[in-house]
């Protein structure tokens, strides 16, 4: 059986990664302050290691290796016998629709910079042992409620905009979402299969940030005014990443999927 290490314990993805993946192999979860105080001998056991832990100055200010937490736990290895599932995002693309992997690398944010350059230490770095993901957005329920939370969730910003009494005014992007269930989901597919290489990770499908507030809450998308500005849009292309899961996500599941996530 696989064994899964999963770095992050209290954080969105890590926290749900655990949930699903417990059902197929067995996962081990610790925070990252815990994973950098064990033995080398501790990680030997392991076919896959997930990090989902990250330095909010990572976000939000310009490199630095001391922020670089996938650096900082990598760089203890002279060899490593584990597969690196590493978190990447959509935002190191030159933003547009069907985006690919070969696409022009072009991140305009801090964040996107610095997610390319732990990439390519990573790549130098391990080789073959590595499994990049390039994702887009991700919603889903927060499991554990932590205030350490870096990263704040179209979720998140939803259920707060929901409270509030006044019509909003908002652009009606369309994005690149995937339910946190089928995101887990192509994870399971990719560590019973052994990948590696670079992958983005998407439904590669048109979601209108107004179809998924209609699916998350009806009433409260009568508050809402949707203008057409779509700055802020892309899609990625899946195509290589079809070739190595079970199964196409489907924006009828993810349409389910939002429908539920109140009740």
């Amino acid at each position: 059986m696989n064994k899964i290490l999963i770095i992050g314990q209290n954080s969105f993805i890590g926290s749900n990664l655990k949930k699903y993946l417990s059902k197929k192999f067995e996962v081990t979860i610790l925070s990252f302050e815990e994973v950098m105080n064990k033995n080398q001998s501790f990680f030997v056991k392991f076919s896959h290691v997930i990090n989902t832990a990250i330095h909010k100055k990572y976000i939000h200010l310009n490199y630095n290796k001391l922020h670089d937490l996938d650096r900082k736990f990598i760089s203890r290895f002279k060899k490593i016998n584990f597969i690196y599932i590493f978190l990447n995002t959509r935002k190191i693309y030159l933003q547009k629709e069907n985006i690919s992997e070969i696409s022009v690398i072009k991140p305009i944010s801090n964040y996107g910079r610095n997610k390319f350059k732990t990439e390519t230490f990573l790549k130098k770095k391990l080789k073959r042992k590595l499994l990049s993901l390039r994702i887009g957005n991700i919603i889903g329920k927060r499991i554990i409620k932590n205030k350490r939370n870096n990263h704040t969730l179209f979720f998140d910003n939803f259920l707060v905009l929901r409270k509030y009494k006044k019509k909003i005014i908002t652009a009606n992007d369309y994005k690149d979402f995937l339910s946190i269930i089928q995101f887990c989901q192509i994870i399971k597919d990719l560590i019973r299969k052994k990948i590696n290489g670079i992958y983005n990770v998407s439904l590669s499908e048109k979601v209108y940030v107004s179809e998924l507030v209609k699916w998350l809450d009806k009433k409260y998308f009568k508050k809402i005014s949707f203008m057409g500005n779509k700055q802020d849009s892309f899609t990625l292309s899946n195509k290589k990443l079809l070739k190595k899961i079970y199964r196409k996500p489907t924006k009828l599941e993810l349409k389910k999927f939002c429908k539920n996530i109140l009740k």
